[in-house]
């Protein structure tokens, strides 16, 4: 059974960066499809981004497109997520998964990940 934690959240101005992290233990990260989602109160979780393992190719939510990047760190087990110019609109507890061995439809469903951090806050003021 995988493990993650998530950290690296907390309160930014409208406009500003923050980089969240996930590590990882039980599972290489390199064997897993990962990705990040979000939940706002009263909202359902949103697909933030994802990574898919071996070929390495990124996905991302079209909210958070062209602001936010997600990337993995193998030798620390460990993925990330750089979030650049944020909105008021971002604020929510954001959480990391990892995939199950198969994707059904698109890899941005809640139902293709098994595995769940306990999730970070991310607060936006404006």
């Amino acid at each position: 059974q995988v493990q993650l934690v998530e950290s690296g959240g907390g309160l930014v101005q409208a406009g500003g960066s923050l980089s969240l992290s996930c590590a990882a233990s039980g599972r290489a990260l390199s064997t897993v499809n990962m990705a990040w989602f979000r939940q706002a109160p009263g909202k359902e979780r949103e697909f933030v981004a994802a990574i898919r393992r071996g070929v390495g190719l990124r996905y991302y939510g079209d909210s958070v497109k062209g602001r936010f990047v997600i990337s993995t760190d193998n030798a620390k087990n460990t993925v990330l997520l750089q979030m650049n110019s944020l909105k008021p609109e971002d604020t929510a507890v954001y959480y990391c998964a990892t995939g199950r061995n198969t994707i059904t439809g698109d890899i941005a469903y809640t139902s293709n990940y098994d595995s769940w951090g306990q999730g970070t806050q991310v607060t936006v003021s404006s």
